[in-house]
């Protein structure tokens, strides 16, 4: 079983910054791809940004350029850095690890942007 905690979450100014972080139980490399998705009220679960074994990364347009996704095998983490946060980026953050067929996800943590 795979557990995986995220952090970082909270309540921030439009422009501010946060650092999201995804603890899991396993090497980070085990996995085929990890990433970050979000979801906010009344919308859909959207991808925000993964990042595969070898190392491609890939962004919702939306972020690119605000958001960049890395992985720390050291300390088994996915972190998302979100910089110039907008009230748009309001949401439900999950991180999601796949591994084959079998997807992981953890409780979500609320970011909220709002002035």
């Amino acid at each position: 079983q795979v557990h995986l905690v995220e952090s970082g979450g909270g309540l921030v100014q439009p422009g501010g910054s946060l650092r999201l972080s995804c603890a899991t139980s396993e090497s980070v490399f085990s996995f085929n791809v990890v990433g970050w998705y979000r979801q906010a009220p009344g919308k859909e679960r959207e991808l925000v940004a993964n990042i595969d074994n070898p190392g491609s990364t890939n962004y919702a347009d939306s972020v690119k350029g605000r958001f960049t996704i890395s992985r720390d095998n050291a300390k088994n983490t996915v972190d998302l850095q979100m910089n110039s946060l907008k009230p748009d980026d309001t949401a439900v953050y999950y991180c999601v690890l796949t591994r084959g067929v079998y997807s992981y996800r953890g409780q979500g943590t609320q970011v909220t942007v709002s002035s």
